[in-house]
């Protein structure tokens, strides 16, 4: 979505990081997405849903995947039960790992939510090639993760600390724009 805006804003590199773009030219899913950019993806990596916005401990994530040696680590929330069926619902047990994923459910399982933001091995792209589209049409990223979690595979639930906004909709945009203005003109103050 507006990819033309954001090549042209950020150009062929970000503060030195060498940039590569890849399109998915077919709303097909997240785990579809993933794999449109596996052939430039060979170590760990992190995953972070554009329409998310965060004042988070991402750092915590990505640290906890690697001292972890798991195989996936998502930052997540608890929101309103009435809130759950708007995301990917997890389930974890008593070490803190995710044991179930179901995207979008009518009567979620819990009220604790994937927040956009992942860390994965590249096992995460054997794992997309088996996925089958769901009843949506589209290759979800929760059956790609349930796949993982089958096999063995251990995914570290990481609880969000600090606040996400999900700009996908409408009636939290306002809120997001409020919350951006109030921090803009603290770190300006700072720099």
């Amino acid at each position: 979505y507006l990819k033309e805006r954001i090549v042209e804003h950020y150009g062929d590199e970000y503060r030195g990081v060498p940039i590569t773009y890849a399109h998915q030219r077919e709303q097909k899913g997240l785990a579809h997405a993933l794999l449109c950019v596996e052939e430039h993806i060979d170590d760990d990596f992190m995953l972070i849903l554009g329409d998310n916005i965060f004042e988070a401990n991402l750092e915590d994530v990505v640290r906890r995947q690697q001292e972890e040696r798991a195989d996936a680590a998502f930052l997540v929330e608890e929101v309103p039960w009435d809130e759950a069926s708007r995301y990917g619902v997890c389930d974890t047990n008593a070490y803190g790992e995710i044991t179930d994923v179901v995207e979008k459910p009518d009567d979620p399982p819990s009220n604790l939510v994937m927040t956009g933001f992942y860390t994965f091995t590249p096992a995460i792209f054997h794992a997309c090639h088996l996925v089958q589209p769901s009843d949506r049409g589209e290759y979800e990223i929760s059956d790609a993760v349930d796949l993982l979690i089958q096999s063995g595979r251990t995914i570290d639930a990481i609880g969000l600390e600090g606040w996400r906004i999900d700009v996908g909709y409408p009636e939290d945009r306002e809120e997001a724009e409020e919350r951006l203005q109030e921090k803009v003109p603290a770190e300006a103050a700072s720099d």
